[in-house]
């Protein structure tokens, strides 16, 4: 596939440029039809790439959607509502796409793949998400909302790439991929290239270094398990010594 060469090398790639662009083209706002729903998303959007959010208020979002403020609040609570539901759009845009061709392959690929498709489908929103990194930088509480709203994503970016992401172990993995995830979109918010190359490099060694703490997390998780086979033996011993005091 056109992801392996790119492995190999960090500069343009014709194959890899050709197998994207054969690819259907979804961007979030494609999802469903267009309402007042939609309109205050990409409102919103619109000024979240001009200022910083916390800049951005809901009198300004109401009046560049061309609603009012009451038809505002049926829809939304705060502008991270606003935003929460633009990252669902993703989510949904990025499940919608037939993802039957990666049923071959591991499950790193698996998730490469489905994660390059996300920026292809977050394409149209870069500066709204350079605007959010720099403002996640400056302000812990924000970046804290941001990695929760991150991890609740990436659990559906895992299932869709058929990993397991339920239970402690799944949003332990969740929370990683959000972690390196965020990692890459730096690179990508800079990325000139036409055919991603960069970017592509930069979600390689991250989900690398991933799978390389996986395998410790794994590890680590077994050892309570292993625990808990070796504590019935030692209770085991301890009453056949009772026995012999007895006897």
């Amino acid at each position: 596939m056109a992801r392996r060469p790119v492995r190999r090398s960090t500069g343009k790639s014709a194959s890899s440029t050709s197998a994207r662009s054969a690819r259907p083209s979804m961007t979030a706002t494609t999802v469903g039809p267009v309402g007042e729903r939609e309109k205050i998303i990409a409102a919103f959007l619109a000024l979240l790439a001009e200022k910083p959010i916390e800049q951005i208020g809901l009198v300004e979002v109401a009046k560049q959607a061309g609603v009012s403020l009451i038809q505002l609040r049926g829809e939304f609570a705060s502008t991270l509502a606003i935003l929460a539901a633009h990252i669902k759009d993703i989510d949904r845009a990025v499940l919608g796409q037939d993802l039957g061709d990666m049923a071959e392959e591991p499950p790193r690929e698996r998730l490469f793949d489905v994660l390059m498709r996300r920026l292809e489908v977050m394409r149209p929103h870069r500066e709204a998400v350079r605007s959010l990194l720099r403002s996640a930088r400056r302000r812990p509480a924000l970046a804290l909302a941001l990695n929760g709203l991150a991890v609740r994503s990436q659990q559906w970016m895992l299932a869709a790439a058929g990993i397991n992401a339920s239970g402690p172990r799944g949003i332990l993995r969740a929370q990683g991929l959000a972690v390196l995830f965020g990692s890459v979109l730096r690179t990508w918010v800079r990325d000139e290239d036409s055919g991603l190359a960069p970017t592509m490099a930069a979600l390689d060694r991250a989900l690398g270094r991933g799978q390389r703490l996986s395998g410790i997390l794994d590890d680590l998780c077994h050892i309570p398990a292993r625990l808990c086979r070796l504590r019935p033996r030692r209770r085991g011993r301890a009453d056949d010594s009772e026995d012999s005091v007895a006897a």
